[in-house]
């Protein structure tokens, strides 16, 4: 962990129940709680960044206070801002990294963490295209009306997509998405997707 002072490091969170923030993934939120304006007031006067961290499950009803997140989260950048004429906020936050986070003292309304990467174990080579050629399969199965991800969408990116369609308890979601071994997440939702078929199946 980097030292606290390095503040390119340290960044607000915004803790969510059952949300996680994927990487190339865009998400729109609505910002409405004074804290959450004023942090938003404050990323905008610098590099647009922070963490969206999944609040634990069964602590969901603890959101209005400082719920405990999960310890890998989503680091984002806010990649567009629509600023309400009562203070409210409309953001597309734009996934860029799962990290590591822990949290720093705070003197702001909402709280800071300090992040560090947390980088995927590759996939073997040899087994890339079998893994990509199932894990498209399952897409479309899954998805046959949402556009096909394009030929160069990494196997991480489509391991993702996968995930966001599978219907998964809290802890289980997490599980997946905490996994840093990419071919154990990829062969994991695999046969998640093939022990529950989508509806119609």
């Amino acid at each position: 962990m980097h030292a606290p002072g390095d503040k390119g490091r340290v960044v607000p969170v915004f803790p969510l129940p059952n949300v996680w923030l994927f990487p190339g993934v865009v998400l729109p939120l609505h910002i409405f709680e004074p804290r959450y304006r004023r942090l938003v007031e404050d990323s905008l006067d610098g590099p647009g960044r922070l963490v969206l961290g999944t609040i634990v499950g069964g602590h969901e009803h603890e959101a209005a206070g400082a719920p405990p997140i999960h310890g890998i989260a989503g680091l984002g950048e806010i990649g567009r801002h629509e600023k309400l004429a009562d203070g409210r906020f409309n953001l597309l936050l734009v996934g860029l990294a799962r990290v590591f986070v822990q949290e720093v003292p705070s003197e702001h309304p909402y709280r800071l963490v300090e992040w560090q990467p947390a980088p995927e174990v590759p996939v073997a080579p040899e087994r890339a295209p079998e893994l990509g050629t199932r894990l498209r399969a399952a897409l479309a199965q899954r998805a046959p009306d949402s556009p096909s991800p394009t030929a160069t969408a990494s196997l991480s990116h489509l391991a993702d997509l996968l995930l966001m369609r599978i219907p998964l308890p809290h802890a289980e979601l997490h599980a997946h998405y905490a996994e840093l071994d990419l071919e154990q997440r990829i062969t994991d939702l695999l046969l998640e997707h093939e022990s529950a078929p989508p509806p119609g199946d």
